[in-house]
């Protein structure tokens, strides 16, 4: 591709909200009216009208899949689905609404750049409504939109609508979100979902696509210090080709910052020095790369550097430690007890850890800490813990990178996946002068 044409700006963005409050009506209707759907998409749907609805089309079967959901009239597991416009191209997870499925929920919005929490006109903010909006604002999920959704029950009433706007607005000062837009909809019409409703002439913002649209996300990623963690040594060892022959490539996805031609690097934790030689994307080589791009790196020594390194600039350094402080959200149905010991995933890392203490747990009542430490942490509760790891980690605060702030803990034996946590930021540096520069 050359370098003069951009490609289209991808959009991930997750819905949630209770049970019923009609997060998979309106990621059908924004399929439909949006003209995503293909005929065999629609022909199938007309096909399942009989399952749910008594003949009419039921366009929450577009992401409710399973049976059960569609028997129930609920969203139980995450479901993927890809649209595009001339403007944005667009990955939305629909979640589950159930307190039951909140694990779902998170995994759906781990990756998301906005968040949608929808709102039944008729029941206002309910404790789902909270839980969703802090767990958006714990994710760091930079963009929010309350869709207060079933206004043609209300008689599209802005009274009602400017209620619920304040009842959000009380509690937000609390949480961590500083871009949050107020839209009402009706998803089953799809009232302000593509098109604008003549039913809210009191109205004067963006419909929910066109906010979807035009939302600016290009700032969301952290772009000031290079963070790659390898992720693969790339060594093709082709005869046939010369200019493979001696190749050897550090490939993963950046993490953070940008990464440039003839820039200097250092390889953590090794401490060792080079330079970029080469920059390598699916579409050939670069002069520079940025996050969340996945690509090639080339360096000008053959150093010692694989699966699990950091490769960072020399400057902005990223924090060093073995001992953290973090918040998880726990997902399995064993609880967490202090003292366990976990297998830890972080970037491409993994090594054994223990939890040495569990410090407060999330009240929904209040969207604050308890003030006295649990016992422990049961399914869907979110808490912060201590932890301590096998070997020392390089990271920086999940408030200053997702990407590299970010780790999930799997259950010995079992490789289940039981927590998703994000670490506090960094109380050390990384200390280059500390360290013997070898080439």
């Amino acid at each position: 591709m050359p370098h003069s044409q951009h490609p289209i700006e991808l959009l991930r963005f997750n819905t949630c909200g209770s049970v019923d409050d009609g997060k998979s009506t309106l990621i059908g209707r924004l399929l439909y009216d949006s003209k995503s759907i293909m005929e065999d998409q629609m022909e199938a749907l007309e096909r399942s009208a009989d399952i749910t609805g008594g003949g009419q089309v039921n366009l929450a079967n577009l992401t409710d899949g399973l049976r059960a959901e569609r028997e129930q009239g609920i969203t139980i597991d995450v479901a993927y689905r890809y649209f595009a416009t001339p403007r944005r191209k667009f990955i939305v997870a629909d979640t589950p609404g159930h307190v039951q499925y909140t694990r779902n929920m998170v995994t759906g919005a781990s990756t998301a750049n906005l968040s949608i929490v929808l709102v039944d006109a008729r029941l206002g903010v309910i404790e789902q409504s909270r839980r969703h909006t802090y767990i958006a604002s714990l994710l760091r999920i930079p963009h929010l939109i309350v869709a207060i959704n079933k206004m043609d029950l209300m008689d599209w009433s802005e009274a009602r609508f400017t209620e619920i706007r304040h009842q959000f607005e009380s509690f937000l000062p609390r949480l961590d979100i500083k871009d949050v837009k107020f839209i009402p909809i009706s998803a089953l019409n799809g009232d302000n979902v593509v098109e604008r409703s003549g039913h809210t002439p009191w109205y004067e913002g963006p419909t929910l696509l066109g906010h979807l649209e035009s939302v600016h996300i290009a700032s969301d990623w952290n772009l000031q210090g290079l963070r790659f963690p390898v992720q693969w040594v790339n060594r093709p060892n082709n005869p046939t080709d010369k200019t493979l022959h001696d190749f050897r490539g550090l490939s993963g996805q950046i993490s953070g910052g940008i990464v440039k031609v003839g820039q200097k690097i250092l390889v953590l934790p090794s401490g060792q020095r080079s330079t970029v030689k080469e920059i390598w994307t699916c579409d050939g080589a670069v002069p520079e790369a940025f996050c969340p791009q996945s690509v090639t790196l080339q360096l000008e020594h053959a150093i010692d550097c694989s699966r699990g390194d950091m490769i960072a600039g020399t400057e902005e350094l990223p924090g060093v430690a073995s001992e953290f402080e973090a918040h998880v959200v726990w997902m399995h149905q064993r609880p967490l007890v202090p003292g366990k010991k976990y297998f830890l995933k972080h970037t491409a890392n993994n090594c054994r850890a223990v939890v040495t203490a569990l410090e407060s747990k999330v009240s929904f009542d209040t969207l604050e800490n308890e003030t006295e430490p649990p016992a422990q942490l049961a399914l869907n509760d979110i808490g912060r813990i201590r932890l301590k790891t096998a070997k020392p980690l390089i990271f920086d605060g999940y408030r200053t990178n997702r990407l590299t702030g970010s780790f999930i803990l799997t259950e010995e034996g079992t490789n289940h996946t039981v927590a998703a946590g994000m670490l506090e930021g960094p109380s050390e540096l990384y200390k280059p002068e500390y360290t013997d520069f070898a080439i």
